[in-house]
């Protein structure tokens, strides 16, 4: 493998693992008391702080790169951004009530939901492979979520949640893709997180100014800030140009082992074998999907 597309490789892996962590340490948090308001607001605010320090930094080293944008497009990826701030709202509440192993399963739902986002916006049905992906998908959920167990008992305001992360999530990818792409990726994420923190000040606040425990920034909003918000960008704005994007979407899923792994060996969530099958399906959906993007890509490189 060249030397450019390994390193791309593992800061793009580095960065799903960054997210994959997250969910473990929000479950931590609320172990130690704080709400799901409390842990999204704080979150938000200091990945706001973290994202401007850093597009300050980047561009005083390079102002060609950083570059000016409009207001126009300023003000659309604000407004792209509350489906962000509305994806960490959404995803924090569903693992109140479930595990962190199905929470991130029921994320990933967003891998289907953005090839049906893509056929409505583009009017065209997808291919046979993206249908196959997607029903393996859902098989794979299934699976991972104990189904046809009989003893399966689940929480469905978790469920519901999880579906609400997902479609918001899908939203981010969709708009992160299309929305203001002439400007830097790190003023973009900056843009975008504002407007997530906007959309979750005004759900959130109404509750905090009630009660609000200052601690969670210095406890757990750094931890999550770091991990959520500053880490991943900067990461995949290092990694996903030495790569194509669809070795990028492959590495990217790691994100699903990465969150299982550490509930397993933080929060001692019991996964059993028939929902790391249906994990594997979901991964090798996202695989098949992305495998043949990957595969033009370095076609074209050659050619």
């Amino acid at each position: 493998m060249d030397k450019t597309v390994l390193k791309g490789s593992i800061l793009v892996a580095l960065g799903a693992c960054s997210y994959g962590m997250l969910t473990t340490f929000v479950k931590m948090a609320y172990e130690d008391g704080y709400t799901s308001y409390e842990v999204t607001f704080s979150q938000m605010a200091l990945g706001v702080i973290g994202l401007l320090v850093i597009n300050l930094f980047v561009r005083k080293k390079d102002n060609s790169v950083a570059g000016k944008s409009r207001n126009l497009s300023k003000f659309k990826l604000i407004a792209a951004g509350t489906t962000l701030g509305l994806t960490s709202l959404f995803y924090y509440l569903a693992v109140k009530y479930i595990p962190v192993s199905i929470g991130i399963v029921m994320l990933m739902q967003s891998v289907w939901m953005g090839v049906v986002l893509e056929a409505i916006m583009k009017r065209k049905r997808p291919g046979t492979k993206k249908v196959l992906a997607v029903i393996a998908i859902l098989a794979g959920t299934l699976l991972a979520t104990n189904v046809f167990k009989d003893s399966f008992q689940m929480d469905w305001r978790g469920i519901g949640w999880g579906m609400l992360a997902a479609m918001s999530y899908t939203g981010t990818i969709y708009c992160s893709n299309t929305v203001s792409l002439d400007m830097h990726s790190l003023k973009r994420s900056l843009w975008m997180m504002i407007g997530g923190f906007i959309v979750v000040s005004i759900i959130t606040l109404p509750s905090l100014f009630i009660e609000f425990n200052l601690n969670i920034f210095l406890s757990w909003g750094l931890v999550l800030a770091l991990f959520g918000t500053v880490l991943p960008p900067l990461l995949y704005t290092s990694g996903m140009p030495k790569i194509d994007v669809g070795l990028g979407a492959i590495i990217s899923s790691i994100e699903l082992p990465a969150a299982v792994l550490m509930a397993y060996f933080l929060l001692n969530e019991r996964v059993d074998i028939a929902q790391w099958l249906g994990i594997a399906l979901i991964l090798l959906a996202v695989v098949q999907m992305n495998l043949k993007k990957s595969k033009h890509a370095r076609a074209q490189e050659q050619a």
